[in-house]
């Protein structure tokens, strides 16, 4: 009789088949193009989706230990990454929030709902000196720079916002030819650096921005006074992700630390900056040209209206970032205490422009944790007419928060100039979901308008958004903030607009007040 194979033979066969479906998994890990994770990480990248699909148990577990304080950051990655595959499912057993506590808000419902409209509400940016105005939509990718993003990051965004139809916001850092590649509708943004449109000292070369601004895919100019993470100080790209490529797209020194400078120099008062603005509009052609800024305070806020009342024109748009908001690297003491929350920067920005009277000329957009259909109603009820997201979006593509984005390291290709690591990110794939994601979340926003007995943006009222005062009392929008009326300021401004009127003036930026 043949002997019986060895316990040794045996094992070395067994670790051999095992080797092989090991192998042929890591093959298939590598080819695929689905999952950023496994293209990248192989095998081991399995682990996550074990533990995602664990979820809802670990959640609780931690919940219940207090070890994860953070329900609504937990509910809101859970709608990006589902809503971006095309999951719309409900939860079931209702919300884990205490709606009893003090700062809740909620929207009203109405009880009797209307149906929902047919399209998806648009909104027109471009005031009476605008000649080429645009359709924006009611959500859209916000700032981020190529550089700060990865070559296929920005691929997939911009090709999501084609096949969505809404708009890509650059970034600061140039309008490159990945922004370019894919087709989709662009807001150039200009910071303090002029990246892409240049001169050897620093100033905006003219020249240069009347060829760039009269691309087709350029909808809309956006000049970039501060945002949400960090205002007060330029951007900031570490000098590891200044590569040759970055350098000759935002004409500065290659692998050194690429920092815009704090402040403008092509103007420094609110009528230059009313002026330079107008200017960007004539070389554009004609383009909508608006600013982009985190609020300081009243009185800067007023000396633009000011500056815009003296010199007869204004911008088409004012976005406002929110000082919760913000992608991008930061001084911690920057993010945490410096700049107003978006709320109060928003209900200023628009009281402002009502009280003068202008605010029919002029565009409001939003950028900060702008992530849900509910965020996007909340925003258009305290003044905006569109928002913009950042954070979501790149959870569209893949983005894990593993918080490596300055390192250079991201481990799914959305943060980093590395070929290897940008591999794992297929574009074809990734589009889609930033497609999905928007789609389904701007319908919510319509569906809960609808709910709200709303058809149309323009019908929302302070009084459809409420807030908890306490446990035992709650308060409307319209009561709980102050709304002025149309040029109520230049007729006769309130007690409490009446100092930081005076104090305003179009000839100096003011922080006091």
């Amino acid at each position: 009789m043949p002997s019986r194979p060895s316990a040794r033979s045996a094992l070395a066969s067994a670790v051999g088949l095992a080797g092989a479906a090991l192998g042929g998994l890591a093959a298939y890990d590598l080819t695929q193009k689905r999952h950023t994770i496994l293209r990248n990480y192989p095998v081991i990248g399995h682990m996550r989706y074990l533990l995602e699909g664990l979820r809802p148990e670990l959640q609780q577990y931690f919940i219940e230990r207090n070890w994860d304080g953070r329900p609504y950051d937990r509910d809101i990655r859970s709608i990006i990454y589902e809503r971006s595959k095309g999951i719309h499912g409900e939860q079931p057993f209702g919300t884990e929030r205490d709606v009893n506590a003090s700062g809740y808000e909620y929207l009203v419902h109405s009880i009797a709902p209307v149906p929902e409209p047919a399209k998806m509400p648009r909104v027109r940016i471009g005031g009476p000196d605008c000649t080429q105005p645009y359709s924006m939509a009611l959500m859209n990718v916000s700032a981020m720079s190529f550089g700060a993003l990865s070559a296929n990051a920005i691929r997939a965004l911009n090709k999501g916002a084609q096949l969505g139809g809404f708009a890509h916001d650059t970034g600061e850092g140039s309008l490159s030819p990945y922004h370019e590649e894919m087709g989709g509708d662009l807001v150039w943004e200009l910071g303090t650096g002029y990246f892409g449109s240049r001169t050897a000292t620093g100033l905006l070369d003219e020249d240069i921005f009347r060829e760039k601004s009269a691309k087709h895919q350029v909808k809309c100019i956006s000049v970039k006074l501060s945002q949400g993470a960090k205002p007060g100080i330029g951007g900031v790209l570490p000098g590891p992700k200044v590569t040759a490529e970055i350098a000759d797209i935002r004409g500065v020194p290659e692998g050194e630390k690429c920092v815009s400078p704090p402040s403008h120099a092509m103007f420094s008062t609110p009528t230059e900056l009313i002026e330079f603005l107008a200017r960007l509009r004539e070389l554009s052609g004609g383009k909508p040209v608006g600013m982009k800024l985190c609020v300081g305070s009243r009185v800067e806020v007023l000396s633009l209206c000011k500056a815009m009342l003296e010199v007869g024109t204004t911008p088409d748009f004012v976005i406002v970032d929110g000082s919760e908001g913000g992608t991008g690297a930061a001084p911690l003491e920057f993010e945490d205490h410096m700049g107003m929350p978006l709320t109060q920067g928003l209900m200023t920005v628009n009281n402002a422009l009502v009280g003068t009277g202008l605010r029919h000329r002029i565009r409001i957009g939003t950028s900060g944790k702008v992530a849900a259909g509910n965020d996007i109603v909340k925003r258009m009820i305290q003044g905006a007419d569109y928002t913009n997201s950042a954070r979501a979006m790149m959870m569209a593509i893949g983005c894990i928060q593993a918080q490596r984005c300055h390192t250079g390291r991201c481990p799914t290709g959305v943060t980093t100039q590395d070929p290897r690591r940008q591999r794992g990110l297929v574009v074809e794939d990734k589009s889609v979901r930033v497609k999905q994601y928007q789609e389904g979340t701007v319908a919510e926003a319509v569906k809960l308008m609808a709910a709200m007995g709303v058809s149309d943006p323009s019908e929302l009222r302070p009084w459809m958004l409420r807030r908890n005062l306490s446990e035992t009392s709650n308060i409307s929008y319209a009561t709980l903030y102050e709304w002025l009326e149309p040029g109520q300021l230049l007729a006769e401004p309130p007690e409490t607009w009446a100092e930081a009127w005076s104090s305003a003036t179009p000839d100096a930026f003011g922080t006091h007040v």
